[in-house]
């Protein structure tokens, strides 16, 4: 049963790494509904001072047991066999069917609200407010156009942090949030020239914003479970703006390649055209792709949304 769980854990993975691929789309929206958000959060809680002082002491017995090792290396493994196996194939769909792929994304998020919204229901008062508010604010956010940032290490630093906290939450991209601080290029650009120093302030920034922020989501969902699964759930509807599949082009960017690609998209409404019978076909592709994910949860079902009831 151990390597059947791993398995589908490894399979989570790689559709988490194919996600976070796509810029607008996160992996946590993957993890979300597939029945593994708590099991990661509470597994990057595990990550603290005590770990580390078992790691410094050579007690690796006493570590595997406080940190779920097997469950990181069974989604990393996905995770990794996803980017560098459909990293090329998804920078192409992008490049010349963005629509097409958009689409299937749009309708895998939208499939994901409606799961959960059902799984969730029925929603009180309280229930309406933090999904309306989380919606909203997402869609204010995501809607931001890109500001220039100083190239300091401090904005760096705490670009790193607010991006992990993005990736850590459904639907909401950390790459896109990069691009609206103004980010984005540059630490492209510290991949590139190997500029390690960047990087290190960046990851730094990454890690102790990750630490920092899944006790803050764990706590909610420990404390008020049913409200911030609902709201998480606005959070993925406010979201969907970032994936609408019909986009004009404001601004570009050249990519390491020197290719030209979009920076800055806005939404327009579709053309009427039988491009848009495929795209609404698509949409309804992504829509199962999220019943099959439900479905490979440890238990065969939302365990991140039943267990809040």
């Amino acid at each position: 049963m151990k390597i059947i769980f791993h398995l589908r854990v490894a399979v989570i993975g790689f559709i988490m790494g194919a996600a976070d691929l796509v810029p607008g789309v996160s992996g946590g929206t993957i993890a979300f509904v597939s029945g593994i958000y708590d099991r990661l959060i509470n597994g990057i809680k595990s990550f603290d001072l005590a770990a580390l002082r078992l790691l410094l002491r050579g007690r690796f017995k006493e570590l595997f047991r406080q940190i779920p090792v097997p469950f990181f290396i069974a989604l990393g493994l996905g995770l990794l066999t996803a980017i560098f196996s459909l990293s090329r194939v998804l920078s192409g769909l992008i490049q010349h069917h963005p629509v097409k792929l958009w689409a299937f994304f749009f309708g895998l998020v939208l499939g994901s609200i409606l799961l959960l919204a059902r799984e969730t229901w029925r929603w009180r008062a309280a229930d309406w407010t933090a999904f309306l508010v989380a919606a909203v604010a997402t869609y204010w956010l995501v809607g931001l156009e890109a500001i220039q940032t100083p190239p300091s290490p401090l904005f760096l630093f705490l670009a790193g942090a607010i991006a992990i906290c993005a990736m850590i939450l459904p639907g909401i991209s950390g790459s896109y949030l990069l691009v609206i601080m103004g980010k984005y290029q540059q630490v492209l650009e510290a991949v590139n020239h190997r500029d390690f120093a960047a990087l290190a302030v960046f990851i730094a920034g990454i890690a102790v914003g990750i630490l920092s922020f899944v006790r803050l989501v764990s706590w909610l969902l420990r404390t008020w479970r049913h409200v911030t699964l609902v709201a998480l759930t606005g959070i993925m509807a406010g979201a969907l703006r970032t994936i609408w599949p019909w986009k004009e082009v404001v601004s570009t960017r050249l990519n390491s390649k020197g290719e030209l690609v979009p920076l800055v998209q806005v939404n327009v409404l579709p053309p009427e055209n039988a491009g848009v019978i495929l795209a609404v076909l698509l949409a309804l592709a992504g829509a199962v792709v999220v019943v099959l994910l439900s479905r490979l949860s440890p238990d065969h079902r939302v365990s991140a949304v039943k267990s809040a009831h």
